[in-house]
């Protein structure tokens, strides 16, 4: 079979596509287990700080991050914005679009932001 540019390229879309949404799946997950963290939170604990998961595509990442259930209901009120330790965006699929000491605010774009929609347990 001869070479063909466009099925060749087409194939390393599909990859990369497919690797975009695993990633994105990855980060769904973590997102699903903050979800459950705030969800445990007395009322009236809003402005006490907490442990949330970092939400980044790390598979073996198991850092925590300390914010409030209020802060991380602001970053979760946009469907396509996730909370992670400084330095594991990935510029790739996603914006930062907010920086503390201890977490950035990436939203995420192109494929990863359809993912993002439509893995949120809140839709």
């Amino acid at each position: 079979m001869a070479w063909e540019p466009n099925r060749c390229a087409s194939r390393a879309w599909q990859t990369a596509d497919r690797t975009t949404r695993r990633l994105g799946a990855n980060e769904a997950l973590f997102r699903e287990v903050n979800e459950a963290i705030e969800r445990g939170q007395w009322p009236g604990d809003e402005d006490e700080q907490s442990a949330f998961r970092c939400e980044c595509a790390r598979r073996d990442c198991a850092e925590l991050l300390p914010l409030t259930p209020r802060e991380y209901e602001r970053i979760r009120a946009n469907a396509r914005r996730f909370v992670l330790l400084p330095g594991h965006e990935d510029p790739g699929v996603e914006t930062v679009v907010a920086r503390t000491p201890d977490y950035v605010v990436v939203e995420k774009t192109g494929v990863a932001a359809l993912e993002a929609e439509a893995t949120d347990p809140r839709t």
